[in-house]
């Protein structure tokens, strides 16, 4: 079995070119359902969204690992239920919520665990892989030893993300509008509070944070995008099973040729290990190139504890 290229689509259309180009799994969903996703996509989206990526046989992921409070819960249960009517190959949780309304509901889904920040080590995978999860998508701030040796002891699928921002701090609080309400820039709420285009910017490091807002609150994101292209040998020697592109803040042009780029990578790494490792620095180049200005590619926590 090889190892799954997982994706992130912005929109119905997007989801066609990334078909095209090679992408085995998408992840899609409401953004009040599930945290950070790189597209929204409402119920009757959604349920187009799945008809078109099971017709070209690829499998279906929504996210429901938002941070839920008791007033969320109704609503919860009711998307459940209309999930439950989708065919979809898995639901990607965070918390006991979910499977507690699942239990309670007598609804049957596959399940993924991405908790974002407490998939650290492999019992806490084996944990919920017990419990109904057959994969987990490890959280970021680890080393590629980590890495590994959790892939090594777990008894159940792992995920990494391989390209793409990484999450640095989250509030359920709408910190853009509070700064604007609190400075007596109301005026400004309306056209910079969903502004993609938002950072913090640190003088001293010459770099910029994107903030990335929505109803789940303020999510400061990194001033890098990781990006594991000369690693995929080692991952998947291990026994990783699936690797992550995250769209957040990307454009579609620039995911699609990311994918392109991993799956032309994938697919020779089986083809021919040893053109996998004289092109990878190659695959390397074609990422550096179209990488957006202000923002350089490393390999985030892989070779280091700390990063900010």
């Amino acid at each position: 079995m090889t190892v799954e290229l997982v994706v992130t689509p912005k929109s119905i259309d997007h989801i066609y070119e990334l078909i095209n180009v090679g992408a085995d799994s998408f992840v899609i969903g409401e953004e009040k359902y599930g945290l950070r996703l790189a597209g929204e996509f409402k119920r009757e989206e959604l349920k187009k969204a799945i008809e078109i990526i099971h017709q070209a046989g690829k499998k279906a992921y929504v996210s429901v690992n938002a941070i839920f409070h008791n007033e969320h819960i109704d609503d919860l249960v009711d998307y459940l239920h209309y999930l439950s009517t989708l065919n979809v190959d898995a639901l990607i949780y965070g918390e006991p919520t979910i499977i507690t309304i699942l239990r309670e509901e007598n609804l049957d889904f596959k399940l993924q665990w991405d908790p974002h920040t407490l998939a650290t080590n492999s019992f806490s995978c084996n944990y919920w892989g017990k419990r109904g999860a057959y994969r987990t998508c490890l959280s970021k701030e680890l080393t590629i030893d980590e890495i590994l040796e959790i892939t090594g002891k777990s008894e159940y699928e792992i995920e990494v993300q391989v390209q793409g921002m990484l999450c640095m701090f989250q509030s359920v609080r709408k910190l853009v509008d509070n700064y604007f309400m609190y400075s007596g820039k109301e005026k400004y709420i309306e056209e910079y509070s969903n502004s993609k285009k938002l950072f913090l910017y640190s003088q001293d490091r010459n770099e910029r944070y994107p903030i990335f807002e929505d109803s789940n609150g303020t999510h400061i994101m990194s001033a890098n995008d990781i990006c594991a292209i000369e690693e995929l040998d080692r991952l998947i020697e291990a026994g990783v099973t699936a690797f992550k592109i995250e769209g957040v803040l990307k454009d579609e042009d620039y995911i699609t040729e990311i994918v392109t780029i991993y799956r032309d990578a994938i697919d020779l790494y089986y083809e021919d290990k040893e053109a996998y490792e004289d092109e990878k620095q190659d695959f390397y180049n074609d990422i550096e190139r179209i990488k957006p200005k202000y923002r350089e590619v490393d390999l985030g926590f892989f070779y280091k504890k700390t990063m900010y």
